[in-house]
């Protein structure tokens, strides 16, 4: 079974593909709005999970300082990200403001997962069990699952 750092990586690496796939995407405004709708979708039901299952945790793991610091500043790149998704969405993806956003987002999203990926996997692989990441992990597919979401790992099971 797959621990949560490995279902957020897999996450990280879906919506990296979504952008590439936008990027490249030219032309029909209804395949740009799906493509969107898509990569909107994956990012607000990212977030909300990693906010319920990770990030109260780490918190409440993390020692004052650095790692607290980190954990922090890793919301706020979250954060920021959401609201240019807000922005985007009532912006059609045929304009030019949609394209100077979503670059935006490019980079915020992609900043921050990279920053996960760097800082808060081995602060989590430190301040938690194996089997506690795998708990989590758990309760993170559950909750992909309620939300209908399709799940990357099934593959995995």
């Amino acid at each position: 079974m797959l621990d949560l750092l490995e279902l957020i990586k897999a996450d990280h690496d879906k919506v990296r593909a979504l952008f590439k796939q936008m990027e490249s995407t030219s032309g029909a405004a209804s395949g740009r709005r799906d493509l969107f709708r898509q990569i909107d979708d994956a990012l607000s039901l990212h977030e909300k999970i990693e906010e319920a299952v990770l990030y109260p945790q780490l918190e409440q793991r993390s020692q004052k300082g650095r790692q607290r610091d980190e954990v922090l500043a890793l919301l706020k790149e979250q954060t920021e990200a959401s609201d240019l998704i807000k922005e985007l969405e009532g912006i059609e993806p045929t304009s030019p403001t949609f394209a100077t956003k979503f670059e935006a987002l490019i980079t915020a999203a992609g900043t921050h997962a990279d920053e996960e990926e760097r800082k808060m996997f081995p602060m989590a692989r430190e301040l938690f069990k194996p089997d506690e990441l795998r708990v989590m992990g758990e309760q993170y597919i559950v909750m992909k699952d309620k939300a209908g979401a399709p799940a990357l790992q099934e593959t995995h099971r």
